[in-house]
Formats: structure tokens, C-alpha cells, sequence
């Protein structure tokens, strides 16, 4: 079988499974947060954490409580961190640096999971598991709860009220990512993932000298990584590590986690405005971009020049024989239009268009499908940015699920699309224009603004995958990148449930005939379009003096 056509048929395969699996989850999914019934071991949480689950709360509260949560769990794993040495199962590791200790606990807690650290050489059982593990599934499913909120302002009408933020948080972790997560772990195991608590031991000779690895819970924490769109592997080759993805069985597998809740949450989205069609209207601008973006990847990698390209059937630099550059094009792609980070290869090693596609799905804002909750209410911004487009064309006032986009609604959506963008040019300009943070760089040239333009876009748009070549274990890429990500995850969500606040609050407006139909494939191509050029518009100087120029010089 010839690499393509093994490229094409897992492509199939995978797209065959998500189909099979949309539905159920998706109508899962809203009956969870439709419900008004809480399970005994929620009503546990509840009591525990001193939270009254039935409060409807106001957007200012909501926010407040992703804020209050979110700023505990920064303070607290930085601390599980820092007192490493203490612990017990901290497999011989002494604290972590400040600096890298604050960039960790920011990285896990935003979603982004961006490691400046090598997994089997600085973190023990303990912080890796109730730590880092734990991080992976309350921090996705803030993002499931954020989104359903702004869902809730879209469906309800003359009220402010959004829900409860710590039912949501609740009930995403433990009705949602847990059950799913345990099944997925199971699967991982019987594949060959390892899952234990041993010690640091030798696994063989090589060229005289010893190889050493320490085992750990690596396939609970594998399941979480790809279903929660977090990303952080326990060893530092990530998911090219054959302790944490053995085989292209549970390479496609790890990308159908990835993709899994992402595309589902549109089904959810659906129900829950009571009109599928402008669900599959949403799932159609994914799905897109999604298999666009699949297709032009393997075409740069599949388009070797050159005896050594044609003996090895691609681009296979960077890329894992296990998997080829079939299996590795879709896992980058995937991992980079959602907000997971996890890599199967070195996205610095693919071809430079490839590296280019790469970092413009995270520049596109992770939407297609995007990160567990994070995708869907970017995609829905979008949707807005769209309708108003629209309007401007024909002099309507835009409208989008009954709801009039005015001044204050568009302002929330624009401040909501300028912020990462911001982050991510300022931080890379500050960053080439200082001389310390260049010296991080292996490569000079437009492959080494790569390094940095991709860090900066990665931290911000709360992907977390590198391109490696870059030392970025260094106080300043620590620090910056730190912030990027801490402002790029909840600057957004402010404005996201500021927007939802205000379409709550909104009385219905009957459907005309001058109505933009936006659950129509139109609307679809609009929005499409909307997203290609408001990115282009944005990126495309930062991207022709990096990836562009690398692309079209080789």
C-alpha cells in the first residue's frame, strides 16, 4: 500500500468515527447542562467547596468564578511545584525554578499545557498526577462551561442569568471528561501505554552506556491529554513516545480524543437554541477549514523532490516510522486547529509550508474545531463578525439567532478577535528586537523567527505544541510566554460572557424576510471566508517573513 493511500484511508477512518460519535455525545452533552437533577457525588463537590449549585448567576459572577477558581489552581500548582522535594513519589526531583514553576502552573491551568521541561526528568508521581493530571480536566472543562454560557445567552431571553459556573465546571468533569477519559485510558493500556507508579530504572545498553526511564501513570493522563485539547505529555517526546502512543492504532485513536468533544459541542450547541440546523450549519464551517487544512498539509508533505524523498515516500524528517507522514500530517493538524499542543513529530521538521499550515491553524484561533468549549464559542464570535459583515453589505442590522447585533454586542466580538493577535506580535517583536531572547534560537534566519513567531502563537492561542529549536526553558521565554497565555485564556472569556450577558438580556426578534438564514450553506461560506481573511489580514506580514519565505525558498 502506498503511503497516500494509507494517509487517505486513515483520514477515512477517522472521519467515519467522529460521524458515528456525533450525535450520541452531542445530545449528551445538552442533556447535561439542561438538566435540573444533580448526581450524590456532585452534591459531595457541592458541599464541599461551599457552592449552591441551583444560584443562577449573572455574567459578572459567572466570570468571577472562573477567575476565583482558576487563580486557585495557579497558586496551587505552582506550590506543588516548589515543594516537589518533599513530597513523596517525587522519584529523586528537587523543586522547580520559580520562573519555570510559575510558566507550568499558568500553561496547565490556561489549557495550553506548553512545556519548557523535560516530563521524565523534572516531575515526580505526585506532581504529575494531582498536579498536572487533575489541571487537564478541570481546565477543560472551564472551557465546556464557558461556552455553554454564552449557548445559554444565545437561548434565553430578558434575563441576564447564564447558569451556575461550579454546576458546569462539575458536572463537565464528572459526567463528561472522567467516564470517557476512564474508557479511553483502558483502551490505551490494552495497546501497549504503560500505566504505573515505578522508579526511575535502566532499560537497556547502547553504545556502552545505559538508558534510564521512569515509569507513571501515563495512559490516564494520555486519555485526559488528547479529550480535554490540553496537550502536555508526561515524557518530552510527547505522543512520539511509544510509552504514551505505541502504535497507529492508538495514533488515530488519540486524534479521534482530539477532535471528539470539539465537534460534538456543535450538536450540543444545536439543542440547546432548539435549532440543529444551525448546529450543522457550525459543524459544516469545522469540518471545512478542518479537512482543508488536512489536505493541503499532506500535499506539502507528500510532495518530496529528490531520490531520498521518494525512497523514504516523504518528507520523514522529524516524523515517527511508525506512523508516516499520513498519520503525522493529520495528528499536526489536528492538534493545532484545536487547542491541544500534543505532537506525534517535530512541526519544525516538516517542510516549510507544512510548518506554515501548522501555525496559521493556531493563528485562526483554534476554531475548526478548537479546544473543548474554547472552539465553540470562537467559532460563534466568528459567526458574529459574519452576520455583521453581512449586514453592512445590505444596511440591515445583523442579527444572528434572533438576537440584534448592535454596538455593544460587535464591540465585545471585536475586542474578543484583537486580543490574541496582539499578544502574539508584540510579544514576538519585543522578543527580535531584545538581544538575550535571540540567543534561544538554534536556527538564524526565517526558520528562526519561526522558532519564536510559533512560541508566541502557540502560548496565546492556548495550543502549547512547540516547534522546537527553541530554548525556551529561560526566564524570559518563562515569564512572556506565561503572561501570553494566562491573558490569551481569560482576556477572551471576559468578553465572551460579557457577550453572552447581553444577548441574554435581549428580547427575541421574529425572523423576516430580510433575515441573513444562517443556518444556510451561504452563511456557511461567509463565515468561512470571514475567518481565512480577517487571519490573513492579521498574520500574513508576520507569516511571509517566516514560514512564507522558508516555504518558498526551498
Amino acid at each position: 500500500m502506498s503511503p497516500v493511500l494509507a494517509g487517505v484511508l486513515q483520514l477515512l477512518a477517522l472521519i467515519a468515527a467522529l460521524a458515528l460519535a456525533y450525535r450520541p455525545l452531542g445530545d449528551y452533552m445538552a442533556r447535561v447542562y439542561s438538566s435540573d437533577k444533580h448526581l450524590r457525588v456532585e452534591k459531595w463537590i457541592y458541599k464541599g467547596i461551599g457552592a449552591d449549585p441551583d444560584t443562577e448567576m449573572r455574567w459578572p459572577a459567572y466570570l468571577r468564578g472562573v477567575l476565583a477558581f482558576s487563580a486557585v489552581s495557579v497558586l496551587f500548582l505552582y506550590l506543588l511545584q516548589r515543594l516537589q522535594g518533599h513530597l513523596p513519589g517525587s522519584l529523586g526531583f528537587s523543586a522547580i525554578d520559580p520562573d519555570q514553576a510559575f510558566n507550568t502552573a499558568a500553561s496547565f491551568v490556561s489549557n495550553t499545557n506548553w512545556q519548557s521541561y523535560y516530563g521524565e526528568q523534572a516531575m515526580g508521581h505526585v506532581v504529575q498526577t494531582a498536579g498536572l493530571a487533575v489541571q487537564n480536566f478541570v481546565s477543560a472543562a472551564v472551557g465546556i462551561a464557558v461556552a455553554v454560557a454564552l449557548v445559554r445567552g444565545f437561548a434565553r431571553s430578558r434575563t441576564g442569568e447564564l447558569g451556575n459556573f461550579w454546576s458546569d465546571l462539575v458536572r463537565g468533569v464528572v459526567r463528561i471528561l472522567l467516564p470517557i477519559s476512564v474508557i479511553a485510558a483502558v483502551v490505551l493500556v490494552a495497546c501497549g501505554a504503560i500505566q504505573n507508579f515505578s522508579g526511575i530504572h535502566a532499560v537497556g545498553q547502547f553504545f556502552g552506556g545505559s538508558q534510564e526511564w521512569n515509569g507513571g501513570a501515563v495512559a490516564s493522563q494520555e486519555a485526559i491529554k488528547e479529550l480535554g485539547t490540553n496537550g502536555g505529555g508526561y515524557f518530552n517526546a510527547n505522543s512520539a513516545h511509544p510509552f504514551e502512543n505505541p502504535t497507529p492504532f492508538t495514533n488515530l485513536f488519540e486524534i479521534f480524543l482530539i477532535l471528539v468533544i470539539p465537534f460534538a459541542l456543535t450538536r450540543t450547541f444545536g439543542r440547546m437554541v432548539g435549532s440543529l440546523r444551525q448546529g450543522y450549519a457550525i459543524l459544516a464551517t469545522m469540518v471545512t477549514i478542518w479537512i482543508g487544512f488536512t489536505a493541503l498539509m499532506m500535499w506539502t508533505e507528500f510532495a518530496h523532490h529528490g531520490p531520498a524523498f521518494d525512497i523514504a515516500g516523504g518528507a520523514m524528517e522529524g516524523k515517527e516510522t511508525r506512523f508516516g507522514v499520513g498519520g503525522s500530517s493529520i495528528f499536526a493538524v489536528a492538534t493545532t486547529l484545536t487547542s491541544t499542543g500534543a505532537v506525534d513529530s517535530f512541526h519544525s521538521s516538516f517542510t516549510g509550508l507544512g510548518g506554515g499550515i501548522t501555525m496559521l491553524g493556531m493563528q485562526l484561533g483554534e476554531i475548526a474545531p478548537g479546544g473543548t468549549g474554547s472552539g465553540l464559542y470562537g467559532m460563534l464570535i466568528m459567526a458574529i463578525i459574519a452576520v455583521f459583515i453581512a449586514g453592512l453589505m445590505v444596511g440591515r442590522t445583523p442579527e444572528y439567532l434572533g438576537k440584534k447585533i448592535g454596538t455593544r454586542e460587535i464591540k465585545f466580538a471585536a475586542l474578543y478577535i484583537l486580543i490574541t493577535p496582539a499578544l502574539v506580535l508584540v510579544f514576538t517583536a519585543a522578543a527580535m528586537a531584545l538581544p538575550t531572547p535571540g540567543n534561544s534560537m538554534t536556527n538564524s534566519g526565517a526558520h528562526g523567527f519561526s522558532e519564536i513567531l510559533y512560541a508566541y502563537t502557540s502560548g496565546a492561542n492556548n495550543n502549547g505544541s512547540a516547534f522546537a529549536g527553541l530554548n525556551a526553558d529561560t526566564q524570559w521565554f518563562n515569564s512572556t510566554i506565561g503572561l501570553a497565555m494566562l491573558l490569551g485564556r481569560f482576556l477572551p472569556m471576559v468578553f465572551v460572557l460579557a457577550l453572552a450577558g447581553s444577548v441574554a438580556e435581549q428580547k427575541p426578534v421574529p425572523a423576516t424576510a430580510g433575515t441573513l438564514r444562517t443556518e444556510k450553506p451561504l452563511f456557511t461560506g461567509l463565515l468561512v471566508g470571514a475567518i481565512l481573511i480577517i487571519t490573513g489580514l492579521t498574520y500574513f506580514p508576520a507569516l511571509a517573513l517566516g514560514p512564507l519565505a522558508e516555504g518558498l525558498a526551498s
